[in-house]
C-alpha cells in the first residue's frame, strides 16, 4: 500500500500532440462515470461566502442521512481549508490505495470521508495550487477513489462559485443538484444569493436553502433569540424561488465539539441543531427521492 496514492502532476499548458492528450481525458471522464454510476444521489454544498459553517452543515448532514439509514460518503474539494475530517472526528487518518484505488477514511455511522487533509504532512502546511491542479484533484477525488455502492455522496466546496464548483459542476455526472448554506446577515444573504444565481446559471438544481446560526435559545427561559436577524433565509428562499430546508439553531456546544474535533450529531443527538439536521436529511431526501420515483 502507498502512504500517498494521489500522485499530481500540473498538465501541460500547450500539449504538443492533442491526439496522445485526448484519450487520457477520456479514460479519466470514464473512471468517473463508473464509479458514480454506483452513488444515487450526488449533492454539492455551496455558499458565496466563508464563516457561515458550510463545512459544519455538509459533515452534520452527512451524519443524519447515515443515521437514517443510508450509505453515505463526503468528499471535501475545500482544498485549502478542510475542515470535514476535524469535524467527522477522523482528522490525522491518512488514505491509503490497493489494486483498484484509493480506499477512503471510515467516518461515524460508517461514512466514507476523502479530503486533501488526509495527505498534509503538517497542520500548518498550505496547499498552494492553481485552478488546473484543483481540477485534477477532484477528478482523482471522484474516479480513482473505491466509493462503492452509495445512496448520498455530499460534496464540501470552498466558499465562492470559483474554479472546484465549476468543476465539480462539469465532472460529476447527473449531479442531482446544490444545497445552499446562510447564515442570517444582511452582508451573508448578498453573497451567498450569487451561490444561488451561480446554479441556476449552469442550469443545475437547487435542491434548497439551509440558514446556519439561526437563532439562539437562551438556557434561563428556554426562548429563542434571533441575534443576527430573523427571517433573513426564508425572505432569501422566497425571493430565489427556493426552498428553506432548515434553520440550524445557535450553540456553543458546536464550537466545542468542532474544536475538539469531536462530531457534534453524535455527541448531542438531542440537541436541538442535531434534530434540526435530521429534519433537514428527512427533508432533502424527500426531495431528491421522489423525484426518481
Amino acid at each position: 500500500m502507498s502512504s500517498n496514492p494521489f500522485r499530481l502532476q500540473q498538465p501541460q499548458r500547450q500539449p504538443r500532440d492533442l491526439r496522445k492528450v485526448q484519450p487520457q481525458i477520456q479514460g479519466a471522464d470514464l473512471k468517473i462515470q463508473m464509479r458514480m454510476k454506483n452513488v444515487k444521489y450526488k449533492i454539492a454544498v455551496l455558499s458565496g461566502k466563508g464563516g457561515v459553517g458550510k463545512s459544519f452543515v455538509s459533515s452534520n448532514l452527512s451524519m443524519a442521512l447515515a443515521a437514517a439509514g443510508k450509505k453515505v460518503g463526503i468528499v471535501d474539494v475545500d482544498f485549502h481549508g478542510p475542515s470535514v475530517p476535524k469535524m467527522l472526528g477522523v482528522r490525522g487518518q491518512v488514505l491509503t490505495a490497493d489494486d483498484e484505488g484509493i480506499i477512503p477514511v471510515n467516518g461515524p455511522f460508517g461514512i466514507k470521508v476523502v479530503s486533501i487533509d488526509f495527505l498534509l504532512p503538517k497542520d500548518d502546511t498550505p496547499v498552494v495550487w492553481r485552478g488546473a491542479i484543483k481540477h485534477t484533484a477532484i477528478k482523482q477525488f471522484l474516479g480513482d477513489v473505491k466509493w462503492g455502492e452509495l445512496d448520498y455522496l455530499i460534496i464540501d466546496l470552498p466558499p465562492g462559485t470559483g474554479d472546484e464548483a465549476l468543476s465539480v459542476a462539469q465532472l460529476v455526472p447527473n449531479l442531482t443538484g446544490f444545497i445552499i448554506v446562510t447564515i442570517p446577515s444582511e452582508v451573508s444573504t448578498l453573497a451567498v444569493s450569487k451561490s444561488v444565481n451561480f446554479a441556476k446559471t449552469i442550469n443545475a438544481k437547487i435542491l434548497g436553502i439551509i440558514e446556519n446560526m439561526s437563532y439562539f435559545i437562551c438556557p434561563a427561559d428556554n426562548k429563542p433569540y434571533y441575534i443576527f436577524g430573523e427571517g433573513k433565509g426564508k425572505k432569501m428562499a422566497e425571493d430565489m424561488g427556493v426552498e428553506l430546508l432548515g434553520q440550524v439553531p445557535l450553540d456553543p456546544k458546536i464550537a466545542e465539539a468542532n474544536d475538539l474535533g469531536e462530531p457534534f450529531f453524535l455527541k448531542y443527538p438531542d440537541s436541538p441543531a442535531s434534530k434540526e439536521f435530521l429534519s433537514i436529511a428527512d427533508k432533502v431526501m424527500k426531495i431528491v427521492e421522489s423525484n426518481t420515483k
